[in-house]
């Protein structure tokens, strides 16, 4: 614990420590619902929405289609969700995958109400507060990223 961070609240975990992060029982109850969430979503991305789009399945070409954007659209943000998917099991990258992720649901929330009338524009809406929490609960990991990168340069 940091010298900073030595006022301890009622419940003794010590004030300015994110509970996802303290040593506490519920600390790391907060730790392992926080990882399983990220595993529920790599696998919600990897299986349900990048799989059909890298194998083409008639129901993505057909989305796609309608959009205008093909099958090199397609391909390209099925590649993207299945990389956001993977991130979000890599340590280093969970935070940086969470934002990249929520920024593809931006993306598709606009599609949803622009192209297909919302239809599914919930969907993107839904997923996007998960992958905030995880983005937030993970920022610390973005210093430890940055430094990574700035090292190898």
């Amino acid at each position: 614990m940091s010298e900073t961070t030595a006022t301890v609240t009622a419940d003794s975990t010590p004030a300015g420590v994110v509970i996802a992060e303290s040593g506490t029982a519920r600390g790391r109850r907060a730790r392992i619902a926080l990882r399983a969430l990220q595993v529920v979503l790599a696998l919600f991305y990897a299986i349900a929405s990048a799989l059909p789009k890298l194998i083409g399945h008639a129901s993505a070409a057909e989305s796609f289609e309608r959009l205008g954007w093909g099958s090199g659209g397609m391909y390209t943000i099925g590649a993207l969700e299945l990389a956001g998917a993977i991130a979000l099991l890599i340590p280093a990258l969970q935070s940086v995958a969470a934002m990249a992720l929520g920024g593809l649901m931006v993306g598709a929330f606009v599609v949803q109400i622009s192209v297909f009338d919302g239809q599914y524009a919930a969907t993107p809406v839904i997923l996007i507060v998960p992958l905030t929490l995880i983005a937030w609960a993970r920022r610390e990991q973005n210093a430890d990223l940055l430094r990574l990168l700035l090292r190898r340069a």
